[in-house]
This record gives structure tokens, C-alpha cells and sequence, in this order.
């Protein structure tokens, strides 16, 4: 059996923040920018990481958070039924699930301050 590659990720997918982290560690941990921030865009998963002192291992830890994150796990499911030409169906399952009866539509009314 052969494989074939569907789709890549590379670093250029995600977006990298760096800040420095909060919480007990002194005036090391008060001037580096160890903590790390991964987002991807596509999905909108976003993933934090700030428990070491090594800006390479929170990024590590990030990037290992994200890829089990719920909406980045969807978002690589959508992507892989659409490059395998089974979109048709996905849509016609979000179709189904848009319908009016499936929804609940709620309004809010604030209220007055006297």
C-alpha cells in the first residue's frame, strides 16, 4: 500500500507570539520572553504555553496543545474530506444542519436604567 500526501503544515501556518510569562519566578523569568503563543489561523485554535523557563520548550509544548486542540482536529477533518473530493457531502450535511428548525434564535432586550 502506497501513501500519499494529501496536505502539508508547515511554520508558516501558524502565527508565533512570544510575552513574557506571569506568576512566581523572579527576575529571570521577569526579562525573557519565554512564554509562547501558537495560532492557527485557518482554524482558529489557539494554544498557550508558559510552565518553562526555555522559550523552546513552551513552543514545543504549544505546538504539541494545538494539535489536540477541538477545533484544529475539525479543521484538519474538513480539509482532508475536502482535498479527497468528499465536500459535497460535508456541505450537505451543514446544509441540513442550518435549517431553520434546527436553529434557536434568541433576542435580548436591556434594560432600562431609571
Amino acid at each position: 500500500m502506497t501513501k500519499t500526501k494529501i496536505f502539508s503544515l508547515t511554520k508558516k501556518d501558524f502565527e508565533w507570539d512570544f510575552y513574557r510569562a506571569k506568576g512566581k519566578g523572579g527576575q529571570k523569568r521577569n526579562k525573557t520572553e519565554s512564554a509562547c503563543r501558537c495560532r492557527h489561523l485557518p482554524s482558529g485554535a489557539l494554544a498557550t504555553a508558559e510552565e518553562s523557563r526555555s522559550q523552546h520548550t513552551n513552543k514545543r509544548k504549544a505546538f504539541e496543545r494545538i494539535t489536540k486542540n477541538k477545533k484544529f482536529k475539525k479543521w484538519i477533518r474538513l480539509e482532508v474530506a475536502r482535498q479527497c473530493g468528499e465536500s459535497v457531502g460535508i456541505e450537505d450535511a451543514v446544509d441540513l444542519a442550518m435549517q431553520e428548525h434546527n436553529l434557536k434564535i434568541e433576542s435580548f432586550k436591556p434594560s432600562r436604567k431609571k
